[in-house]
């Protein structure tokens, strides 16, 4: 008996996850299209769709499960959006407006429709194209005074932000090894030709670098654990999470899906910020806004663990442009991992341990010249009149006139004031940064013990003796009295008395310096040079 053969039915082959969600987005922009009648822009990362109208943007997690995420269950994108929205409120309150449904209606999937529940979005309002600081440095309008803005809004923010609970282990070094294991392992992944033998980084070193850093920095988070130094912070600080609105700086975007990753130590989250900057070819912005931070906030203390921190973050960005490659997501990021890759493995390398001070009489330029060479030479500065005002609980733009009945000027608190900068410059070195401080040091006695200071680490101390005709000084003083925007009291009442106190700089000392006239200063670039020079000869450099 002869049998018919039996029927073979073809089952469709399940869509993944991701495939549906990126058409369910596509029909979403569609219908915004149609009933808006203009154009939707949408923009993809490796985590979110975007999709922006005239006003208002829907953000949209992608159903996708990372090394450092889960959004694969719609439970997980609604705790993770309605978490956006309470974080990023802190630093963008006028931008994150709610997170709303998505419903597939009969017509297709809508924003707070009606039908099946089916996806979750943060409603935001819509900021003006160009207001990236990615797109601003592209564009070449990001501008000094936009990283001074951010670096006190983000100290402000750090100032307060919670506190770490103590028995919560953020910040610790446990944590810190677990999210570098994780961190080196997704790198190894996603680009393996890092750690091939013919790359250009040495990753074998940069790995071995790490794991030694985290072993000897483990004391100081400890301690900065304890100082209250770990807070719920931003934890995604690169350019293109940075804006301009108008005159205010801000950021958006911080990171919601990992508490490890956003309970960090403050100087962890300024990091992020500075090495994009490097990672852009913009070295003089990124010592600019590491330092304007470092004088609003007085957190010198975590200077030591600020290299390790680059280095991580430099990893971070290499790992999330080379997912977004693998995804065939286009990224309008100028650098690659191979660019991040090769900055981690620099900044590894890259200690430099060198000290110069400031001389001069108020008015004579110092600050001005510091903050120039600072950016040029990529150092670290502590200005005395701004750490004058901190040991008496104000900030760098306050008057103490109203504050300080007896003033700030008296010996004592002077004597407290230099050695406030001995101690900060004393981390600084032993850190391997760069240093420059900048203060009067009008007489021998504070010169030489900087000197000595210098020569514990085995380094000369060089000297940037500013000069100028006592009647530019005068006229420098009134205008800046006048303007009321310099950290600086001294007024021509205070010079005048400066003169009579001023001890000359004597041989050793002048064979340490370099000369700037104020009335016909060189480039901060040819100052910095002479004083790289004088430290690779081991002397100072003299010339006007």
């Amino acid at each position: 008996m002869l049998h018919s053969p039996r029927r073979m039915t073809v089952t469709p082959r399940r869509r993944s996850a991701l495939t549906v969600a990126r058409e369910r987005v596509s029909a979403l922009r569609a219908w915004l299209q149609t009933s808006q009648r203009r154009p939707v822009k949408l923009i993809e990362t490796h985590i979110s769709w975007v999709l922006l109208t005239d006003s208002l943007a829907y953000k949209i997690k992608k159903p996708v499960r990372l090394p450092f995420l889960d959004f694969t269950t719609l439970a997980a994108r609604r705790l993770y959006c309605n978490e956006e929205l309470r974080l990023n409120r802190r630093l963008a309150p006028l931008l994150y407006l709610d997170v709303v449904n998505i419903c597939e209606s009969p017509e297709g999937p809508r924003f707070d429709g009606v039908g099946r529940l089916r996806d979750v979005a943060v409603r935001m309002r819509r900021f003006p194209d160009g207001a990236l600081w990615s797109e601003m440095l592209a564009a070449g309008t990001l501008a000094p005074h936009h990283v001074d803005a951010i670096a006190q809004k983000l100290s402000d923010f750090h100032s307060a932000a919670a506190v770490a609970p103590p028995g919560s282990g953020f910040g610790s070094a446990a944590i810190h090894e677990r999210v570098m294991r994780r961190l080196v392992n997704a790198i190894e992944a996603v680009a393996p030709e890092a750690a091939s033998a013919g790359s250009d980084i040495d990753w074998l070193a940069l790995r071995a670098w790490l794991g030694a850093q985290r072993q000897a920095l483990a004391p100081l988070w400890e301690a900065r654990r304890r100082d209250g130094r770990v807070r719920e912070c931003h934890g995604d600080l690169h350019l293109a999470n940075v804006l301009q609105l108008g005159e205010e700086a801000t950021a958006f975007d911080g990171i919601e899906f990992d508490s490890e990753l956003r309970w960090i130590d403050v100087l962890d989250d300024i990091a992020f910020l500075a090495m994009d900057l490097l990672a852009h070819g913009q070295r003089g912005l990124a010592f600019r806004f590491i330092n304007a931070y470092l004088e609003a906030s007085g957190d010198y203390d975590g200077l030591p663990a600020l290299r390790f921190h680059m280095v991580c973050r430099a990893l971070v960005r290499a790992q999330v442009t080379a997912i977004g490659r693998g995804q065939g997501v286009r990224s309008a990021d100028a650098c690659e991992e191979p660019e991040y890759l090769a900055l981690a493995s620099s900044l590894s390398r890259s200690t430099d341990a060198r000290l110069a001070i400031t001389h001069g009489l108020p008015g004579s330029g110092k600050s001005f010249v510091s903050q120039a060479v600072l950016e040029v030479a990529g150092a670290i500065r502590v200005r005395s009149d701004v750490e004058r005002k901190r040991l008496f609980g104000l900030g760098a733009m306050q008057s103490s006139l109203q504050v300080v009945p007896g003033g700030i000027y008296d010996k004592a608190t002077t004597e407290r004031t230099y050695a406030r900068l001995r101690d900060v410059a004393q981390v600084a070195l032993k850190a391997g940064w760069p240093v420059v401080v900048d203060a009067a040091f009008l007489h021998r006695s504070e010169r030489a013990q900087f000197a000595e200071l210098a020569a514990t680490f085995g380094l000369p101390v060089s000297i940037l003796d500013c000069r100028a005709a006592l009647p530019l000084l005068r006229r420098r003083l009134e205008q800046r009295q006048a303007r009321g925007a310099d950290p600086s009291e001294a007024d021509v009442a205070v010079l005048e008395l400066l003169c009579q106190s001023d001890e000359p700089l004597d041989k050793r000392d002048r064979a340490a310096s370099i000369v700037v006239n104020a009335a016909r200063p060189k480039s901060a670039a040819s100052i910095a040079q002479r004083w790289l020079a004088s430290v690779r000869h081991g002397s100072g450099s003299s010339g006007r």
